[in-house]
């Protein structure tokens, strides 16, 4: 299981997003720190069937993240792990996966 505990700063959590290639993924400042990144898609569609296949890792993971379509193709994806009241390595991981199928959606080819 991975660790819970959250990073001790914003240059940690940087460094983490940097060494796992994560790019694009930026630090809120608030209360409570998340990493965020937005998503493009050509349609409602293929946006609302990244979110199902987010929602299975999410739900495999047992880590959920905040999800909210706009403008109808734009998913915003955000993390954090509230019972420890910030990023830690759990959202590292959850992030990895969303990354993941993000490039698998995009380089499979279209019927």
């Amino acid at each position: 299981m991975l660790p819970r505990e959250p990073f001790k700063n914003i240059e940690e959590i940087k460094e983490e997003l940097r060494s796992k290639g994560l790019r694009g993924w930026r630090i809120t400042r608030g209360k409570v720190r998340s990493i965020v990144k937005r998503y493009r898609f050509k349609d409602f569609v293929e946006a609302v069937n990244f979110i199902e296949r987010v929602k299975d890792i999410a739900e495999e993971m047992e880590h959920h993240p905040d999800i909210c379509i706009f403008n109808y193709n734009n998913v915003k994806v955000s993390l954090t792990t509230h019972d420890a009241g910030g990023i830690t390595q759990w959202d590292i991981e959850l992030a990895l996966r969303i990354e993941e199928l993000y490039r698998s959606i995009k380089t499979s080819p279209k019927p």
